[in-house]
Formats: C-alpha cells, structure tokens, sequence
C-alpha cells in the first residue's frame, strides 16, 4: 500500500523550486526599495499581495503616483490567471474542508501549481497537505527573499544593472522547460504547438484587449485546444 503525503513530502517537493523564489524574491524586494518603499511596507507588500510579477508592477506605479485604483485594479487583473490555476486545481481536493481549500488557494502561485501539475501528469497523488507543505515553503521562503532583498536593495540603487527584472521571466522559463521535458504522457511536438498557438493568440489578443486580458483569453482558448487534442487522440488511439 502505497504511503500517504505528509506536510514535508510536500516541504520536498517545493525544494527545487526554492532557488527560483530567492532570486526573484531578493529582486523584487530590490526594486522595492528603488521604488522608496520601507522596509515595512516591502514586508507587508511580500506578504499580504504575494505576486512577483504584481509586486513589481506595484513598485513601478507607486513609483509614477498612480492612483489606488488604478494600482488595485492593474493586480487584479494581473493575477486573475490565479482563476484559471485554481479551478484546474480545485478537483483534487473536492474531499477536503472549506479550510483546506481556501488555505490551498490562497497560496497558490504558478510554481506550486505547476509542482503539483507536474506530480499529477506523472501519475502521482496529491493531497491538502502534501498542498500545504509545498505552499507554506514557497510563502516563507518568499517573504525572507523579499525581506533580504530590501536590506541589500541600499547598495543596489539600479537592479536591472544586474538582470533582476529579468528573474521572473527567467523562473517561468526554468519551469516550462522542466514541465515539457518531464511529462511523458503527451509529444512533446504536441505541447509545442499549443504553446505556439497560445503564442500567436497572445498577440492578436493584444491588438484588441489589455496585456492582461489578452494572455487570460488565450490561455483559456489554448486550454480548450488542448483539451480536444487529448480526447482526439485517445479516440483516435483506440479506434
């Protein structure tokens, strides 16, 4: 019988991933200070919002004085991909309490879920606490990042002198290349098309919506491609 996930199974599981979430927490706790952020505002910033593409976006408007709503309304639509992840994620858990659930998606970011993608499309389980511990790692490590960013930030005043604002995008490339590379259940030729259609769907997206919006309904377009492509070759692979 096979053992069921505990808390540091998912403590674990996040550990690859750590490296990521230092880097870029350490540059947007940087930025944060370049943007005349305090301390404490860039601790509360880490912990309450919790978004590094957000956080940076945020740091860059405070910077120009945007107005609040603008602010709020830029990172609800920058996270609204958060939507997408949870209701992808939400199936695994239908068993689990009110608490875990909203525990689980609170934490949520586009590397936990794409961990537990990962363990899913390789046939292994998950669960609310495995969930847990891989969420709570990347959180606390996140916050620290941020904190010590924020300290060295003084003798950073100019972060894209050394590439910071480009650890973002460089993290989600780390992980689209290990998400390609380690599920073996799908061609990886069929991945790359879909993600070649999402691409182009993005920028005809763009001609007509904001960023933010464009790269929500392309996802949701390649999901459903994606989805059609599956069934299609099961069928076809039976039959």
């Amino acid at each position: 019988m096979e053992k069921e996930l505990s808390f540091l199974d998912g403590v674990k599981a996040c550990l690859p991933t750590v490296l990521g979430y230092v880097g870029i927490g350490i540059a947007a706790g940087v930025v944060g200070n370049a943007s005349h952020l305090s301390f404490v505002e860039i601790t509360l910033l880490s912990a309450l919002v919790y978004a590094g593409a957000a956080q940076f976006i945020i740091s860059g408007l405070l910077l120009l004085h945007s107005p609040i709503s603008a602010i709020v309304t830029t990172t609800f639509l920058i996270n609204s991909r958060h939507l997408l992840m949870s209701t992808a994620t939400a199936p695994y858990f239908k068993k689990d309490s009110i608490l875990n659930n909203i525990g689980i998606g609170a934490l949520l970011t586009d590397e936990s879920f794409a961990v537990a993608m990962n363990q899913v499309s390789n046939k292994k389980p998950i669960n609310a606490r495995w969930m847990h511990g891989l969420n709570v790692t990347a959180y606390l490590t996140w916050i620290v990042a941020c904190l010590f960013g924020a300290i060295i930030g003084n003798w950073m005043p100019n972060p894209e002198m050394f590439g910071l604002d480009f650890a973002l995008t460089a993290m989600f490339i780390g992980l689209l290349y290990l998400q390609l590379i380690s599920d073996k259940s799908k061609k990886i030729t069929n991945a790359l098309l879909i993600m070649g259609t999402v691409a182009l769907l993005v920028y005809f997206c763009m001609r007509l919506m904001t960023p933010e919006l464009a790269i929500l309904s392309a996802t949701l377009i390649g999901c459903l491609i994606g989805v059609v492509t599956d069934k299609w070759q099961s069928v076809h692979t039976r039959s």
